[in-house]
Formats: structure tokens, sequence, C-alpha cells
């Protein structure tokens, strides 16, 4: 019966089988050692030069196989086990030699992003590329028991719309059997219909922006978490489940991914109970105060703005994580709620992770007369295709609601300390990449 990497310690002093992809071997005198990666991680295999290396003679990494030996305690191998007195079955002959050597480092330099996504396939078995995607992985669970915690319903959205939801010209469209459909630029429509059916939803899932964008922050197809909370007393309640949920994930992924996180070199961030807030006008006056470079009046923050609080945050605050908040009402999404007794700035904060935003958080207008104005004043129409259907839910009752949209490879790149969101990405899709 075949073992996995990790449970090898558990069988020393007993003969065992192992099977997995040959990751490396070298030879040293009259040892040979392999090394066979599996699923769970690297297996040293030692062998004193016998007929059994030979079997490998020609072949290369990739190869799969299968070995049976004796195991026994090595503190110095990875699982604290090896394998001796090796059998050797070929399952899977490789003799081309790969384009990637996956046992090394391979460089995140933006100018081998094509050796690093075009070789995905290869560049992935390499153990820290691997790891990145296990905490991806582990971001998720996190997430789902959060929110399953809370009593939250997960819901899957369509991602063929008929409309775009978020307006403006971002948008892919494509011919739908004689129609013309958008891929879906946002859950927003469907969660908060959702909150009149569940009261909390969330859902991770697919987004399409069509942005010309060559930042490190961009792509043209990413993940979000979304959630929606209903029965709110305030736009407190949707910020303080923001910071639990970021909070609970940090801690589920260094509980249960750490050896994941070490490999990578990722820092566990200060997350406090409570993040601190600031709004815009006074990130403008502070950062104008310690800089004396002036963006007051500037409707949002500026990149350089948010990473240079997030540092500030961390060294003054003791968090990574910071909340800006009062965005001008001028600048308001259709469906955000204007502050009543401060009529020029919306119930709204941005969520800022590690110098990068991950989610703006508003309080969601839920009051049908009041929403059909918001809609109309940004010269949409709500009886089109794209609105309509959206716009009936509020007729028929909708409670006060508010909740955001995660960037979730944003999330994972900032866990690990990533230089880019790509990096956190399987497959990326920007302006120029369509494959593999």
């Amino acid at each position: 019966m075949r073992i996995l990497s990790n449970e090898l310690s558990k069988h020393i002093g007993q003969e065992a089988t192992v099977s997995g992809w040959l990751h490396k071997k070298r030879e040293m005198g009259n040892l040979t050692f392999l090394v066979i990666r599996d699923r769970q991680g690297l297996i040293q295999i030692v062998d004193d030069m016998s007929e059994e290396s030979s079997k490998l003679k020609g072949l290369q990494s990739g190869t799969i196989i299968s070995v049976t030996g004796m195991v026994k305690e090595e503190p110095r191998a990875s699982n604290g086990a090896e394998i001796h007195d090796p059998k050797v079955t070929i399952e899977v002959p490789i003799t081309e030699v790969p384009p990637i050597e996956v046992d090394k480092n391979i460089s995140h330099n933006p100018d081998n992003y094509d050796t690093l996504f075009g070789y995905r396939y290869l560049t992935l078995r390499n153990l820290k590329e691997r790891a990145i995607f296990r905490v991806q992985d582990g971001v998720s669970r996190g997430a789902r028991e959060f929110f399953h915690k809370n009593d939250f319903t997960e819901f899957r959205s369509p991602k063929l719309l008929a409309g775009a939801t978020e307006g403006g010209s971002e948008v892919f469209t494509l011919d739908y059997f004689g129609q013309t459909a958008s891929l879906a630029q946002s859950a927003q429509f469907y969660k908060q219909m959702m909150v009149g059916v569940f009261e909390r939803v969330f859902e991770i899932g697919a987004t399409y922006r069509a942005e010309p964008s060559f930042t490190t922050r961009h792509m043209t197809e990413f993940t979000t978490i979304d959630m929606e909370l209903g029965f709110v007393n305030s736009v407190q309640d949707v910020w303080d489940i923001t910071n639990n949920l970021l909070n609970s994930i940090s801690d589920y992924i260094w509980t249960h991914y750490e050896g994941d996180l070490n490999l990578l070199g990722a820092i566990k961030p200060l997350l406090p109970s409570k993040y601190p807030q600031i709004t815009v006008d006074n990130l403008h006056a502070l950062y104008f105060e310690k800089t004396k470079k002036d963006l007051r009046g500037e409707k949002d923050p500026s990149p350089e703005e948010e990473r240079w609080i997030c540092e500030y945050s961390n060294k003054n605050w003791g968090s990574d994580a910071v909340f800006v908040t009062e965005f001008p009402s001028s600048e308001k999404a259709f469906y955000h709620m204007v502050n009543p007794d401060k009529p020029e700035v919306t119930y709204r904060a941005d969520l800022l992770f590690r110098g990068v935003e991950i989610a703006t958080v508003p309080l969601r207008e839920h009051r049908y007369d009041i929403l059909l104005e918001q809609i109309k004043a940004k010269g949409l129409d709500p009886e089109s295709e794209g609105f309509k259907y959206y716009v009936a839910a509020f007729k028929y009752g909708m409670p006060m609601h508010g909740g955001f949209g995660m960037g979730f490879e944003r999330l994972v790149q900032k866990f690990i300390g990533l230089a880019s969101v790509k990096e956190a990405t399987l497959f990326p899709r920007d302006v120029n990449r369509l494959a593999p």
C-alpha cells in the first residue's frame, strides 16, 4: 500500500512503498540520492549504487516511479525519515529534458513572467510555487469556515448577463444566440437580491473587467470574495464583520498552512480586534504633514498614500489593516447610501491591507424610491435588462444591508508578500495574456 511523504516517519523500521515524480537525482561517491515528490512533499531515497539506481539512467525529472524499501530515521530529512535498500519501479518514463528545473527557485522578476506563467504546468511543480496555491486554498477554506460559523449561505451568481451591472465601458461583451451579453463585472446585484432571501450570503467566484491596465494590482479575470449582510444597524456592523473575517482567515492559514507560509517566508500580519479608521480628508492631511506631498482635496487616496498609511499604521497603530472612511457623495456608486447627518459623504470605507485596497465596504441604499433616484442620477435606465430585475427586488422589501467584494488574489498576495497579484494567480489573464 502506498504511503505519503508526511506519513513516512510513522513507519520507521518497516518496509514501505512510496510513489511520485522524480524531483531530483544526485550521486555522491558510492551513494545515489533520489528525491521523490508527492502531493504532501518530498521523500529522500538512499541507494548504494545498486542496479536499482541504474533503472533511471537516461530518465529526467518528472519520471513517475514507485519505490519500496526500509524506512530509517533521518533527522536532517524534511519529514524526519528516508528510505534505504530501495526497489525501484518505473511507472511513466520521461526522457525529454524539461525546460524548467523544478527543484530550483524560479524567479518572480517581471522580466521572467513569460517563463513563470508560460510554463505554469511545470513551474507549479516547484515546492514554493505550489505552496502559494496551497495557501490560496487555505484562504478560501478559512473564509468559508468563518461565513458558515456566522450563519451565511453560499450562493452562485451567473457570469453571463444581459447588461453590465457596474455600468461604464470596462465590460466584455459576446454574442449570446443573437443577443449581446456581457461577462459579470461583479456579483453585486445578485448578492443584494439574495439578502431578501437569506439575509446573509457570500460567494467566491470569478469576475471580469475589461481594464486596459498593466499594474501589479489589476487583471482582466480575477476572483472575489463577495459578502452581503442584512438587518444591520449601521455601517459599523458591516465593517466589524469584515474586520473579523480577515482576522479569522489569517488565524486559519497560520494554523493549518504554517509550513507553506514558512517556506514562502511569509510573516503573519498584525491584525488587532478593531482596525484603525481614518477619513479620506484626514489621510490626505496626515500624509501632507509627514511627507509634505499635497494631495489634499483629492477624492480618493492615491496608491502611494495607500502604501504609506499602511506602513504608518503598522508602526504607530499596530495594525497592517486600515479602514479609510467618509468618501465624497459626489463620487458614490448608485447603490451607496449617503450619510444623512453629513450628506457630503457616503457610508463607505475602503479596507487597506499591507499597502493595497482589498475591499470597498459600504452600506447599500435599500429604499426603493431613493435607489431609483440614484440610478437615474447616474444616467442609467432602471428599466433596462441589466437593471430592472435588480430594482424590482427592492420594490418588495429589502432590509438595510451592506457588504463587499474582496479581491481574493490580492488577499493571497498580501498574506504571502508577493510583488504582484499575478503571482498569486494560477493562470493569470491580463491585456497581453490569454494562455495557457
